[in-house]
């Protein structure tokens, strides 16, 4: 007896051929995989709310966080609200110490030291970047070490940049961008990357990063002679410039993975918010050259926020010595 096969409906054949309508009209143009940052956060946060729901039921305490944030950013609103919800999500305390722009540094160190001082609070979050006429680095320097979930005390940053030494906190955007590739199956060992922007915050530690995983990396900046050609000779970019669309085609070698950290707001009014968020990376012509990118957003954003849950989670059991 023959087997009956169910003819395809018109439509569903015209749906079909628009899905794939670039790759029948262009045939060697390549398609990279989405790098869905957002399902793989969702994965880790639901691991973290185990956890968290797991040190409750056994000792009665739960990971708390506190964030300082300075002045009215759209873009740290929108991380700092993001970042309460997944707190929530998954379990952990929060709170939220709001300054105007026009704070003095008195106020904000202040409040920092209540936050040291309080058992509750597991990890302080000093939401970056500061207004101008606050020293970033005075006050990031009073953070306790053991609090210090973002990973930006200089002691943490120094033991990152040793052989042989491991910080208590690594940077939560780069350490994001690490799980993004580990987790996709991208090789390091022995890979050429090349990192665009050389902050403390990403592109440093992204670097050191990708260095204890053997890759040979190079950073560019906005001194950096010939960008483009030196980036097209990388197997793996991380681009944190926050300069949108910035990395065209050219800037790309066939089969690149393209881990995209920009998030640029920019002008929207149908936008829930008025604004959306774009990439350093032409997203479009990336998905034609590279093996894999991350979207924006949807990519490293909901990784970030991710690893500070697991930052902070891993500080209030190494307080109360739970396993």
């Amino acid at each position: 007896m023959g087997t009956s096969r169910r003819m395809k409906s018109p439509s569903n054949i015209r749906n079909l051929y628009e899905e794939n309508k670039t790759k029948i009209l262009n045939p060697h143009i390549n398609h990279a995989k989405i790098i869905n940052g957002k399902s793989i956060a969702e994965e880790i946060t639901s691991r973290v709310a185990s956890k968290v729901k797991w040190m409750k039921e056994s000792i009665g305490k739960v990971p708390g966080l506190a964030v300082i944030l300075v002045g009215q950013r759209r873009d740290s609103l929108t991380y700092v609200r993001n970042k309460i919800k997944a707190c929530d999500e998954a379990g952990i305390k929060s709170v939220v110490a709001e300054f105007p722009d026009t704070c003095a540094e008195e106020d904000i160190m202040t409040s920092l030291s209540k936050f040291n001082e309080d058992p509750s609070v597991h990890g302080i979050l000093l939401q970056l970047p500061l207004p101008e006429h606050l020293d970033e680095e005075k006050i990031l320097n009073l953070v306790s070490l053991e609090k210090d979930v973002d990973g930006f005390h200089p002691i943490n940053m120094g033991n990152l940049s040793m052989r042989g030494r491991e910080p208590l906190f690594v940077p939560c955007t780069p350490k994001g961008c690490l799980e993004l590739l580990l987790r996709s199956g991208v090789g390091i060992v022995g890979k050429k990357a090349v990192v665009i922007g050389r902050s403390n915050i990403v592109g440093l530690p992204i670097a050191l990063l990708l260095q204890r995983h053997h890759a040979t990396v190079t950073t560019v900046h906005a001194c950096t002679k010939n960008p483009e050609h030196i980036t097209c000779e990388a197997d793996i970019v991380v681009s944190a410039a926050g300069v949108p669309n910035m990395i065209r085609s050219s800037w790309l070698k066939p089969g690149a993975v393209v881990i995209d950290v920009g998030t640029c707001p920019v002008e929207d009014p149908s936008a829930e918010y008025g604004y959306r968020l774009v990439g350093d990376v032409c997203y479009e012509e990336a998905l034609r050259i590279a093996s894999a990118v991350t979207p924006v957003p949807g990519g490293v954003g909901p990784m970030t926020i991710a690893m500070l849950l697991c930052n902070t989670l891993e500080s209030a059991k190494r307080l109360y010595g739970f396993t």
